[in-house]
């Protein structure tokens, strides 16, 4: 099924878009005060669990939702949109869907190399086995101190491209006035914000 480019995304896809941008907002909050609490303490354990389980479903969406972009076009990009910018909204765009994925796998990863072999049960109902660890990154302790290193600057990279791309939406709505907000807000034609 092929999208017409007058229109915005459609309905699936802008569920996908405000439920995975929520959910992953939430991880990133979440990461960011659970790994300033104790390490030992019981809460701080259950806020690591609830992390992985929140990690597992945005893995289950970026997939689903990759699927979804592959089999239905995207609205094409407003005319008269300047070369750079184009190649900056696909770039970025290519940005975020690499880490959508990067993030919730190196997670997996860390915590299966981690040397206190926690399972992860997402939201205490399935359980999800460890991944195999590429035996290069060197014994547990080290492939988890690596893959910690690679999962937080992979967060601060999607941070920097979230911040980024919120700006270039509402500098689309208001300065330029074009229909790149609109249409992943509405299923309707994509008007511009004249």
């Amino acid at each position: 099924m092929l999208r017409n480019t007058r229109f915005g995304y459609g309905l699936v896809a802008i569920v996908f878009h405000w439920t995975m941008a929520a959910l992953i907002l939430v991880l990133i909050a979440l990461g960011l005060y659970m790994t300033s609490q104790p390490p030992t303490a019981a809460s701080t354990f259950q806020l690591y669990q609830l992390h992985k389980s929140i990690g597992f479903v945005v893995l289950t969406l970026a997939v689903l939702r990759l699927v979804w972009r592959l089999l239905n076009r995207a609205p094409a990009l407003p005319e008269g949109m300047p070369g750079i910018e184009r190649l900056a909204a696909h770039l970025g765009h290519a940005g975020l869907y690499a880490l959508m994925f990067a993030l919730p796998v190196s997670g997996w990863l860390m915590v299966s190399a981690s040397p206190w072999n926690i399972p992860t049960v997402v939201f205490d109902v399935l359980h999800v086995p460890h991944l195999p660890v590429p035996g290069i990154l060197g014994d547990k302790q080290a492939a988890e101190a690596t893959l910690k290193d690679v999962h937080e600057i992979a967060a601060w990279l999607l941070i920097a491209l979230l911040v980024a791309h919120v700006a270039a939406a509402l500098k689309h709505h208001f300065i330029a006035r074009d229909t790149t907000l609109t249409r992943m807000v509405s299923t309707g034609p994509a008007k511009s914000a004249v």
